[in-house]
This record gives structure tokens, sequence and C-alpha cells, in this order.
């Protein structure tokens, strides 16, 4: 089989920074200013360079609006914590980060990076210029949500074990890791609910019992044609629940049709000597003197750890 020739890569900006945020000890510049989800992201963002080798590349990050999701539920994330100040504090720092790579970013008012995310994977399967290049859509993030935009040239590269290891998730890996296929993970959830995200699903079934009747019936529509042939208990909770299971389905599905537009030519991603160069500034500022050598700088600046781990950046990493 002939290799794909081109590679798109699509990073969950605000995924992956949640998860170096939680992964990594507090990390401070000599100014005190906590930066670790900033050294996170940006050694994630250096990995799925070195590894993945996009000829594209796009940043996509959630906006601090609320979404259509939160218009059709009230208790759409509403147990969710609000994001803390030392996290907000390094939102700002990772984008200038990007921006000095030449890296282009997408945000839209009313849609979360998965929508952004799932409609840049969309058209770049459906562009009909690139349609014979053979061009693989890699999806960066930590958010399983997204299994369900998994196809013949969509993958995932998902954090496994803290910010430390990786993999790639095809269409055979979310069957062995979820018992379903990406094409069903949204009635999935639809039954299952999400408690990270506060939507019910249908009480009283759970991971497995969807599993097996997705695998079974392979679709929540089909399976609710199918009651009748349940044992009576099961039946009665997928009644009673009918209604918490299309809400949460609505709110499970990844929207494909947000308002924008994949440009190939901008998100071309060609590391110049000059964004090199601003990269590198950027780091001595933030103390990053293992990323300043890496990406061939000078060892001047110094970060200070909270952790008494002697070479943390270069254990972690």
């Amino acid at each position: 089989m002939a290799s794909l020739k081109k590679r798109l890569v699509l990073i969950d900006g605000h995924a992956i920074l949640h998860r170096a945020y939680h992964a990594l000890p507090p990390l401070t510049t000599s100014a005190g200013e906590l930066v670790n989800a900033v050294y996170g992201f940006t050694t994630m963002l250096l990995r799925v360079v070195d590894e993945l080798k996009p000829n594209y590349l796009i940043v996509a990050f959630d906006t601090p609006k609320p979404t259509f999701r939160h218009a059709e539920f009230v208790g759409y994330q509403a147990q969710r914590p609000k994001m803390e100040d030392e996290l907000a504090g390094q939102i700002e720092k990772v984008q200038r980060i990007v921006r000095a790579l030449g890296i282009p970013i997408f945000a839209v008012e009313g849609y979360e990076a998965d929508d952004v995310i799932g409609t840049l994977a969309k058209q770049a399967v459906q562009n009909k210029e690139h349609r014979t290049k053979s061009i693989e859509t890699i999806i960066v993030t930590g958010d399983r949500d997204m299994f369900q935009l998994i196809g013949p040239r969509i993958k995932i590269y998902a954090p496994v074990k803290g910010m430390s290891e990786a993999r790639i998730f095809d269409y055979q890996a979310v069957e062995e890791k979820m018992g379903v296929k990406p094409e069903q993970m949204v009635d999935y959830k639809s039954l299952v609910g999400d408690p990270s995200d506060n939507y019910p699903g249908v009480p009283g079934i759970g991971p497995k019992t969807a599993a097996q009747l997705l695998h079974q019936y392979q679709t929540m529509d089909n399976l609710y044609k199918h009651l009748d042939k349940l044992p009576e208990l099961q039946m009665q909770k997928l009644v009673e629940g009918k209604e918490s299971a299309e809400l949460s389905r609505r709110l499970a599905r990844i929207v494909v049709d947000v308002p924008l537009e994949l440009d190939f030519k901008k998100a071309q991603f060609v590391l110049t000597d000059e964004e090199k160069a601003k990269a590198i500034e950027e780091f001595k500022v933030l103390g990053f003197r293992s990323l300043v050598a890496r990406m061939g700088g000078e060892k001047k600046s110094k970060l200070k750890s909270k952790s008494k781990s002697k070479n943390l950046q270069e254990k972690l990493f």
C-alpha cells in the first residue's frame, strides 16, 4: 500500500493545555509566573512536529463565551469547575508561542475546539484539490469524544500516560479500547452520558451494557425499535430515559459545519529561521532552557520548579 504523501495535524489546544496543567508539577519563571501548562503544551507541540512531521498544522482553542450546547442544555458542563486563574493565565503565553512558530490559531464563538477541529477535518477529507493527493489528518487531543471523527483518513494522536507517552488511535484501536466503532461513539455517549460535561445519558445504562446493545443493534435508533426484545428492566430504563438519550446525543455530536474555511496555504508548516528565532526568544523569556537548546539556541535562562526533583524537564520528557 502506497504511503500517504501529505499530513494535516490539528491540535486541540485546550485539551492538551488542561492535560499539561494537571500532569506536571508547578513550574515557575524567575519572576514567579506559573508556566507548567505552557511548558507541557510546548513540549507536546514540538514532539508532534518531530514525530508526525506535519505538512500542514493548525491549533484550535475554545472561546470564553458559552456555546450552542449551553443554550441547548442549561446544565451542560455545570459541574465542571471554573478554569483556575493559574491555568487561564497561561493561555495567552501558549498562543504567543504558537504564533511565533507560524502556526495559525482557530477559535469560533459559540462552538468548542472539538467542533472547529471536526469541521476542518471534514473539509480536509472532502477537499477536491487535495483528495487525489491522499492527505491524512491526525487530531492531537486527550478528549475521547473526538474518537467519533476517526475514519479512513482521520486518526487521533492522544496522550495515554500523563504527558510523557502518546499513541495513534485508528479505527481498530477505538474498537479495542471502547468496545464500539468510531461511528457508534455518539450513540454510545448518548446512552452512558458524560459526567465531565454533565449530560445524563440513560440512567442505569453503563458502558458495558451500552457497548453490548450497540454491538447487537448497531445504532441507538435501531435499538429503540427493538425494545420489545430486551429484558423488561432494561427496556424500562431505555423507555424512561429516551428523552435524556436524545438530548445527550445532540450534545455529544461534534459539529462539522462551523462557519470557517480550511486554507491549506495558510496552514502549511515550514519552520523558518525567523520563526525559530522568535520561538527561542519566547522560550528564553519563559525560562525554558531545555527547549532553547532543543531549538538550537543558547542555554542562558533558568526555570525554577517547586518540585524537589532535579532536571525535571528532562525527566518528564
